[in-house]
C-alpha cells in the first residue's frame, strides 16, 4: 500500500450531512502528514447542501492552512442519461478541481446502457477530473466501458473507501463492484485514485478498507495515483500544487 500525498474527495459542513469545518479538515490532514486535501462539497441537487453562491465565494478561502495545501471544488451530481451535471459551466472556472458521480437522491437508474451513458457523458466534460465511486452499486454500469473511457478522456475512476464501510446499505455490492473495477483497470493498465469521501475530519485520507481489495486483485502500486502528482497531471492535465 502506498503512502498517500493527497485526498481529493472530502466534504465539510456546507454539504449538509458532513460534520467538520474546513479548518478541522485541514488540521486532520496535517496530523496525518498529508500535504494536499481536496474539499468537494456536494452539488445543489443533494438535499441540504450549499446554495450555488457558496461556490462563487470560494475565492475567500486561503489555499494553504497550517501547511496543508487545499483544493476546493465540487462533487457534481450526474442528473440524467446524457451526463448533465447540476451546476452550469459558468461555475467551472471557480473550481480548483471537480469530481462527478451518481447519487441515488438525484438520479433515477435506468438500463445498464443508460446508466453507462450517463457516466460517459460526465467523463466527456473536460473540467471533470474524477468520477466518484462508480462501482458503489447506485446504478448498474458497464465498468469496462468506463475503464476504456478513462483512458480516452483522461478522467480518473475512484476507488472509494466510504462505499464499503460495513454499515452502508450497499457495502457488499460495492465491495464486489470495486474488486471488478480494479481487475478491469489492471487489465487495461489504467490508473485509479483512492478517495476517502470523508464527511468528518477523522476520516480524512482514511483508505483503511482498501488494502484487502488491492491485494485481492494484485493491483500494482504503480497504478495508484495518490502518491504520484506527476501521474495525476499526466492523466488529468491538472497540476497539483505539491509538484
Amino acid at each position: 500500500m502506498i503512502s498517500p500525498l493527497f485526498d481529493l474527495h472530502s466534504h465539510t459542513i456546507p454539504s449538509g450531512h458532513a460534520y467538520s469545518t474546513i479548518q478541522e479538515m485541514a488540521a486532520a490532514a496535517r496530523v496525518k502528514g498529508l500535504p494536499l486535501l481536496g474539499i468537494t462539497e456536494h452539488g445543489p441537487s443533494i438535499p441540504g447542501t450549499c446554495n450555488p453562491i457558496y461556490f462563487r465565494n470560494m475565492h475567500v478561502v486561503p489555499r494553504q492552512i497550517d501547511g496543508v495545501r487545499l483544493m476546493l471544488g465540487a462533487e457534481l451530481n450526474i442528473l440524467d442519461y446524457d451526463g448533465t451535471l447540476d451546476l452550469g459551466e459558468e461555475y467551472y472556472p471557480m473550481f480548483d478541481h471537480a469530481i462527478a458521480g451518481l447519487h441515488s437522491l438525484c438520479y433515477t437508474p435506468g438500463t445498464v446502457a443508460q446508466n453507462t451513458s450517463a457516466v460517459l457523458g460526465a467523463m466527456a466534460n473536460p473540467r471533470v477530473n474524477i468520477i466518484s465511486h462508480p462501482a458503489d452499486g447506485v446504478a448498474a454500469l458497464d465498468l469496462e466501458a468506463l475503464v476504456l473511457a478513462s483512458r480516452d478522456t483522461r478522467t480518473l475512476l475512484e476507488v472509494n473507501n466510504s462505499s464499503i464501510i460495513p454499515c452502508r446499505q450497499r457495502a457488499v455490492v460495492a465491495r464486489e463492484g470495486h474488486v471488478a473495477l480494479l481487475r478491469l483497470c489492471r487489465k487495461h493498465d489504467v490508473p485509479v485514485v483512492l478517495g476517502s469521501d470523508a464527511h468528518v475530519s477523522f476520516s480524512v485520507a482514511d483508505y483503511s478498507l482498501l488494502p484487502p481489495l488491492l491485494a485481492e486483485t494484485s493491483f500494482p502500486d504503480a497504478l495508484v495515483v495518490n502518491d504520484k502528482p506527476a501521474l495525476f497531471r499526466e492523466w488529468t492535465g491538472l497540476a497539483l500544487p505539491i509538484e
